[in-house]
């Protein structure tokens, strides 16, 4: 696919970048770089930031102070209609349209772009098979479909425009264990197959560890650490990088 080649990939920058909701201090002069093609977990305990970095990155909100940049650019208004053709952002339990088909969701974008009735079928088709999803979903409405089958159908909303990059916002955070695991599993091929800049927020680190190897962890709006898990376990540079990591839940030990 064309979003695997090099110079169709697209890199974000967050220099400075601050932003405020109300009272709420969402981000505090944050500095952050994604490569192209790179992958990058954001984790953190919620309140921490995570969302709001996919938001501005995208566009959806601008920050108070810094400046955010697309490719060595500045994102402002006139540019950001642009930036959404080239990103596709998956949400948790995937965000479909009830009153659509997966059929009718998957269309939305591509119908806007001109496509033909024709492409979009075959786009939709090499999708599903990509995704593991049996053709026969996509003539069903959201309410019909499992939640791994809606998770799949966002991602495929996601990808119909061959996106230069993906952001996921926990979006598997609403699935029991066993789909999870499986959709934790499919995803990490897609992302190795494609080819793209992916960021993807998570609170769970065994999660975030298995999708990429760079981790920012943050806290009240600021990156508390930015490094590999190991550097978490095994280099913390604050005494919350280590609580973080020792609160994730672990099997007890069944005695012998």
């Amino acid at each position: 696919m064309a979003g695997a080649e090099a110079s169709l990939r697209i890199g974000f920058t967050l220099e400075h970048a601050s932003k405020r909701y109300g009272n709420v201090q969402a981000l505090d002069n944050i500095n952050l770089d994604f490569t192209a093609g790179s992958t990058t977990a954001l984790i953190g305990s919620s309140g921490s930031g995570k969302s709001t970095v996919l938001r501005l990155l995208l566009g959806l909100d601008y920050p108070d102070a810094g400046n955010i940049k697309v490719d060595g650019r500045v994102l402002g208004s006139a540019h950001v209609l642009e930036l959404r053709r080239r990103v596709g952002y998956v949400i948790q339990e995937g965000g479909l349209f009830p009153h659509l088909t997966a059929q009718g969701n998957l269309a939305l974008l591509p119908r806007h772009l001109g496509w033909s009735a024709e492409k979009i079928r075959q786009r939709a088709e090499e999708l599903a098979a990509l995704t593991h999803l049996p053709l026969d979903v996509l003539r069903r409405y959201p309410a019909e479909l499992s939640g791994g089958q809606r998770q799949r159908v966002a991602l495929m909303r996601a990808l119909m425009a061959d996106p230069d990059a993906l952001l996921l916002d926990e979006p598997l955070g609403a699935l029991d264990p066993i789909v999870r695991h499986e959709l934790q599993d499919e995803l990490k091929r897609i992302f190795e197959q494609l080819g793209k800049t992916v960021i993807i927020v998570t609170h769970d680190l065994a999660e975030a560890a298995w999708f990429a190897e760079r981790l920012v962890l943050m806290r009240s709006g600021a990156v508390v650490q930015d490094g590999s898990l190991q550097d978490l376990r095994e280099r913390p540079v604050d005494p919350f990088v280590t609580r973080f990591v020792e609160a994730q839940r672990r099997l007890p030990r069944v005695p012998a």
